[in-house]
This record gives C-alpha cells, structure tokens and sequence, in this order.
C-alpha cells in the first residue's frame, strides 16, 4: 500500500472532527467474540471503520468494525470494535494503520486481547494468558518498507515489548478480582487454516504456550512507536493434536469468547482503572 506519514495525519484529522477536544489516552484492539467490551465505555462516540479513509473493514467473525471512543473506568479510550487480519488480505501495514492514527489521536497505552489456541498442556479452553512475549517467524514485518521517522526509529528495539509495569498492574488486577491468570508467550500463525498438529508440535518446541493469527503485528508497531503494551490471549481451544481427533472450528472460538466475557470484562476494566 505504501502510507506516508500524510494519510495516516487525514485520518487522525476526520476522527478528531467528531471528537471535540477529547483525546483518548489508551487504545484498545479487541479479538474474536471479545467486542463487548465497547458496550461498556461511556458517552460513546462511534465511527465505522468504513468511514475513516485508510482503514479497511473487518471482515472476521466477531468482529463489528467499529471504532468505539469515550470514557472506560474514568480513563478516556479509544476501543478498536474488532481488529483487522492479514488473512483477510490485507497487509501488515493495513492491518495496523488504525494504531498509528490512535498514537497520532493522543494515545500513548495499548490494551490488545486475542483468542487463541492453548500450546501449553497446562492451558484450558477459557484461561485467560497474560502475554509475555511472543514468536514471529511468518510474514513480513509491519515496519517493512520506508521508515516513518515520526512513529519511531528504523530499527526499534524488542526486548520488553510487553511493559513489565503493566505486566504487574495485569497481576495486581487478577489478584484482586479472584481471576486465575496464566502467563506465556504468543506465536503468530499467519491463518486462516488452523495451524497442523506438527506445527503446533514445532511451536511448543519453540518456546510457544499459545498460537493465533494476530497481535503481534500491532505489538511491533506500538513498541516502535514508544507504546507501553499490555497483552492477553483467551485460550479458545486446545491447539491441533493436543487433543486426539479433536476439530478446530470458528464457532468453538465464538463460544468459549461469550463464556468467559463477563470474567475478562472485569480483568481488562480493573486494568484500566490502575494504568
């Protein structure tokens, strides 16, 4: 597609027209099945994404495609109502132009949630995973290209892409709700077949605990834009081959998101009520 720092500043331009002087201060990516969470912010200002130039549309189950800005526990938001893959065509840098125009908006905090496949043996279908880290080995880079010196430098470090501080707000929140939190690292799979169960075999010998088809390209971008990023996977299934004879389906993915809504509403609330 090929973005200059021109688009993504017109797209910021014709959010902020309906905004007034709000500026969100956290943005907010929300998986399968996990949209609801943008039924709870108040004074909703909402714009499809059809409606800001340069985004594309969600075309995934689960996700509405909707940009969701006011108030979460008294923090001002901007909630990303279902994010955009790379399995629906689009690129890498599509997929995460949305983020860049929010960091443009004002927002310096990314709250990013997934469903994704339990690697770890120790993980069950409803867990909710604190991410740690995660594995790319698939695709190209987000920041492949001519660098945009105004969203970071070229070659951004990725070390600590998950902050540890609100690692620890993450921990603090769940303790404090009574939630059982799991902790791991994330590989990306680049979809949207499911992954095989040798795969999913290679990946736990990689250090994996779980597997999915998002995330990580925003995560990059926001490390490199300066974003501190706080990160969490619902295990929606058990991964190919952990269970035998087993079938992955999209609807599994939708069901175990619905049952464990109201338990990751009051986790994600509370840690956006402590950041």
């Amino acid at each position: 597609m090929g973005y200059v720092y021109a688009d993504y500043q017109a797209a910021a331009d014709v959010i902020a027209s309906r905004l007034g002087g709000y500026r969100p201060e956290i943005a907010m990516i929300l998986g399968s099945g996990l949209g609801s969470m943008a039924e709870l912010v108040e004074h909703p200002i909402v714009v499809p994404y059809s409606e800001i130039p340069g985004f594309r549309v969600s075309t995934a189950p689960g996700h509405k495609g909707l940009l969701v800005l006011g108030m979460l526990e008294g923090k001002p938001v901007a909630v990303m109502q279902g994010r955009l893959h790379c399995y629906e065509g689009y690129s890498m840098e599509e997929v995460c132009f949305p983020l860049r125009v929010l960091k443009l908006l004002g927002a310096d905090k990314l709250v990013i949630t997934n469903a994704a496949g339990g690697v770890n043996a120790g993980y069950r279908v409803g867990d909710i995973c604190l991410i740690t880290d995660h594995i790319k080995l698939f695709q190209d880079s987000p920041l492949r290209g001519q660098n945009i010196p105004e969203f970071g430098p070229r070659f951004p470090d990725a070390s600590r892409l998950y902050t540890p501080r609100l690692q620890q707000v993450a921990r603090r929140a769940a303790a404090e709700e009574g939630i059982t939190l799991r902790e791991g690292v994330y590989m990306m799979f680049p979809g949207p077949s499911y992954e095989t169960p040798a795969e999913i075999r290679a990946a736990r010998l990689l250090g994996a605990d779980l597997a999915g088809m998002s995330t990580v390209p925003e995560v990059l971008v926001a490390g490199q834009a300066g974003m501190e990023v706080l990160g969490f996977s619902l295990v929606a299934n058990a991964a190919a081959g952990m269970v035998e004879g087993a079938t992955l389906t999209e609807q599994e993915v939708l069901e175990a998101a619905e049952a464990a809504k109201q338990t990751f509403s009051r986790l994600l609330r509370r840690c956006v009520r402590a950041i």
